[in-house]
């Protein structure tokens, strides 16, 4: 039996975080994780380049049964706090837009980061051991691996929830959690493209591909403006992936398909010059071409002059552009979603530490509890800040 003071399941971005912050404070860490590598979701994120945080990162930007639960763990370590450690490591990197950053080589850069500081805290990460059973222990708990069976004294299980099972995702610490007694809220897939019901996508067959800026808004009201890309299942692109967040089965969502722009007024422009013009070419210069052919084909937009468009024909585009409904079949699921809605129900841990009120020493962060970020960093940086706090308890 290994002895070992903290023993974290997973060694994903709060995994990982934990233990190098738990190693500097010199306690003995030991990471487990069933994969081949650390930080497989870190490695694909942001096309591989790892969108590793926001600068704009506020409670608001995050889903949680509890919205007060996340204050104290980003108050306490913030996004200029990560980016002087990626700094300090000499990574190199860049800013998008509405405060994302990227690496400016690879991912790997920021699993480089991780693993270096829990070298030199003098963690031990190991990988290809997946966990078999936990047992509550008078001195604290046995883990018992593939590898290995493990004592230690605080237990934090950071295992991630059940997007990408092509990575590796496993249900472990929502059996964990259930064992001990804590409650789980539902899980659902989240920051995922939408499928379309079968009569849609034939509506919308050769669009695949296009991409249009956008606001779209979700029937409880929450709206982001991004673009939405057509694709060969549906709908995907970054408004389509925030507002999967807030959409239920059964739902529409509404999309504003020139959000910069008022159609009506832009028509009456267009009668004082382009007159004669058809509506077809003028839509085509502020919308792309095949989507305006595919609208006209279906009879959504009338094939007329501007002059010939009566006040009527007018409104009811108006309607369709600036509000125009579908009602999404469902979402890839976790097979391709970013995070996973929902999991170990904040009520049941503390918001500074992250241990559970009920079992001392047990302790969880990152995706396997119920905080979802937005897209654009906030998850990793919702990772960075559990990880920094539990590492500092545990």
């Amino acid at each position: 039996m290994i002895q070992t003071d903290v023993l974290v399941i997973g060694a994903g971005a709060a995994g990982l975080m934990c233990a190098a912050t738990a190693g500097y404070r010199g306690k003995k860490v030991t990471v487990v994780d069933m994969g081949k590598k650390a930080g497989r979701k870190i490695l694909i994120s942001g096309g591989g380049r790892c969108n590793f945080t926001n600068e704009n990162t506020t409670p608001e930007n995050y889903l949680c049964k509890n919205p007060h639960f996340i204050k104290s763990a980003l108050s306490r370590y913030r996004a200029q706090d990560f980016i002087e450690l990626v700094e300090r490591h000499g990574v190199e990197y860049h800013h998008k837009t509405l405060g994302q950053l990227f690496c400016d080589d690879t991912a790997q850069n920021i699993v480089d980061v991780l693993l270096t500081e829990c070298e030199w805290a003098g963690v031990k990460v190991k990988l290809r051991s997946e966990v078999l059973n936990v047992t509550k222990t008078a001195e604290g708990f046995t883990v018992n691996t593939t590898e290995n069976e493990y004592q230690c004294q605080s237990l934090v299980v950071a295992s991630g929830g059940l997007t990408m099972p092509k990575l590796g995702a496993s249900p472990i610490g929502y059996k964990i959690a259930e064992q001990f007694g804590l409650k789980l809220l539902p899980t659902t897939a989240a920051l995922v493209p939408f499928t379309l019901h079968d009569h849609d996508k034939e509506r919308f067959d050769g669009l695949s591909g296009i991409s249009i800026p956008t606001t779209v808004t979700s029937e409880n009201g929450v709206s982001f403006q991004e673009n939405i890309l057509f694709t060969h299942r549906g709908l995907s692109g970054p408004a389509i992936l925030q507002i999967s967040s807030f959409w239920k089965a059964g739902q529409s969502v509404s999309i504003n398909l020139l959000p910069t722009q008022c159609i009506t007024r832009t028509i009456n422009e267009w009668r004082e010059t382009n007159g004669q013009k058809s509506l077809k070419n003028m839509l085509a210069t502020i919308l792309p071409k095949r989507f305006i052919e595919a609208m006209i084909s279906q009879h959504e937009i009338t094939d007329k002059t501007i002059n010939q468009l009566s006040k009527e024909e007018v409104t009811h585009l108006g309607q369709y552009l600036h509000n125009w409904q579908i009602k999404p079949n469902g979402t890839e699921g976790y097979r391709t979603a970013e995070v996973t809605l929902g999991g170990v129900d904040t009520d049941e841990l503390s918001s500074k530490t992250f241990e559970s009120k009920k079992i001392p020493n047990l302790y969880f962060i990152g995706e396997v509890i119920d905080v979802t970020g937005w897209l654009g960093g906030y998850n990793f940086q919702a990772c960075w800040a559990q990880g920094v706090a539990c590492g500092q308890a545990c």
